[in-house]
């Protein structure tokens, strides 16, 4: 991610880009072998977690 960043960064790409395309790939590869409803299922995971102050949604009341 680090190499990723920097490697953006020296040619003038935002860091918020470089995220989205590496995103992209990895939803990319988990089409490989995985459902598009077991994709959806760890990108809704994500998404209920991106509070980093609130307790992990799976183990909230």
């Amino acid at each position: 991610m680090e190499a990723a960043l920097a490697e953006g960064a020296g040619q003038g790409i935002a860091g918020d880009v470089v995220a989205r395309c590496l995103l992209s790939e990895a939803i990319r590869i988990f089409r490989l072998g995985r459902t598009n409803d077991d994709i959806a299922a760890e990108l809704t995971a994500a998404i209920d977690n991106l509070d980093e102050d609130a307790p992990l949604s799976f183990i909230r009341p």
